[in-house]
Formats: structure tokens, C-alpha cells, sequence
């Protein structure tokens, strides 16, 4: 497991961290406790998704299971729980998909908050495969987008809109003030706005420029 600066993390994420060494040496108990603290939390999230209560205990036991595996991997850039979620939603997804549903539309408002307004709708379940490219195109175009960003306002997308913590629980990670971090994600969002309308990337979205009611 790498060992990178911790300085960031909250009391708890920290409390997670030592946890994970222990377990990555053989500990364990501090598997059961890792376990303990997150597998309702888990379990709603995968309700939620899923909509289906046997499939989410199902869906519950396979995450923490593929998080256990991967756990000499982690890295506590983020917190243990901001990693098992999205090991848990990945799982979950695919797991929908497998079942065929018929068709997710996902309205992701990503300039929420500001008069910038992105939206994206996605049959992600019926996509053809002209369509799967056109969409991997866009996340492709989105990620290199966000790298044109400076750190500072990079991570506010990455942890906002790729890790989905809220607007609290970044500012909890960061050690710095909620004003702050509104601040910073909404001239992060401005810029990231600017760039889609670049010549070349505004063609492979449907942005649009709306005025907030004031």
C-alpha cells in the first residue's frame, strides 16, 4: 500500500486508514470493523439503486468483497468510504445493466448552484454501439477537460462530481470552510463551463447557457 500525505482526511477517515493497514496485515478484526461502520450505509445505497431489497444484500457483500481484495491497493488520497462507495455504485451498475433494464436517464445538473446549466441525458442501458462510442467520447473529452484545470479547482470537480461527496463532506476532507468550498466549485464549474464551449468540445454536448431566476 503506498503511503501518501494524510493531512487532508478527517478524524474518521483517518480512523479508516489505520484500520486498512491493520487489515492488509491480517487483522481480522479490523475487517469486522470496517464492515460495521459501513454495511448499512452500503446497504441503503444499493436500495436506492437498485430499488430490489434481496438484491441489495446481495449487492452489499459483493462490494465490500471486491473492496477487500483491492484493499492493498487503496490509497488514502480520499477517504476509505468515498472509495468503497464507488466501488459499491460501480458494482450496482453493473449489476442493472446486467439484468436489462430498459432505460436510465440520468439529468446530472452539474453547474447546479450557479446560471450554468449542463445537462445530460443518457440511455446508458440501450445504447447501441454508435452510441456507447459518442458517450465515451464525452467522458474521454470531460476527464481531459478537467485536467486543463488548475489543482486547486481540479480536485473540487474530481471529489464533487467523479467521487460525488457533498458539499460538507468536502469540506470536511479539506480541513476548509463550506463558503469556501461553494466558492471555489463555482468558479471551477465557470471555467470548466468555458472550456466546453471551446471550439471543438462544445460540439459533443448539449450545454445550455441559462439565466437563474433571481
Amino acid at each position: 500500500m503506498e503511503v501518501v500525505a494524510k493531512t487532508n482526511l478527517s478524524k474518521k477517515a483517518l480512523e479508516d486508514y489505520e484500520l486498512v493497514k491493520k487489515a492488509t496485515n491480517g487483522d481480522q478484526m479490523a475487517y469486522s470493523i470496517l464492515m460495521d461502520r459501513y454495511r448499512n450505509s452500503i446497504y441503503h445505497l444499493m436500495l436506492k439503486m437498485s430499488g430490489d431489497s434481496e438484491d441489495s444484500h446481495d449487492l452489499t457483500i459483493e462490494a465490500f468483497g471486491k473492496a477487500f481484495i483491492k484493499l492493498p491497493s487503496y490509497v488514502p488520497r480520499y477517504a476509505f468510504s468515498t472509495w468503497l462507495y464507488r466501488i459499491a455504485i460501480n458494482n450496482c451498475i453493473d449489476h442493472v445493466r446486467k439484468k436489462r433494464f430498459n432505460i436510465i436517464s440520468i439529468d446530472e445538473t452539474l453547474f447546479e448552484d450557479t446560471d450554468l446549466t449542463f445537462s445530460t441525458n443518457m440511455e446508458a442501458y440501450c445504447l447501441n454501439p454508435e452510441d456507447e462510442i459518442i458517450r465515451e467520447q464525452r467522458l474521454f473529452l470531460i476527464r481531459k477537460l478537467v485536467n486543463q484545470l488548475n489543482k486547486k479547482y481540479r480536485l473540487m470537480i474530481e471529489l464533487r462530481f467523479f467521487e460525488e461527496l457533498s458539499y460538507e463532506e468536502i469540506a470536511q476532507e479539506l480541513s476548509i470552510p463550506l463558503g469556501t468550498v461553494k466558492a471555489q466549485l463555482f468558479r471551477a464549474k465557470e471555467i470548466l463551463f468555458e472550456l466546453i464551449q471551446q471550439p471543438g468540445a462544445s460540439a459533443h454536448f448539449d450545454a445550455t447557457y441559462v439565466k437563474a431566476a433571481v
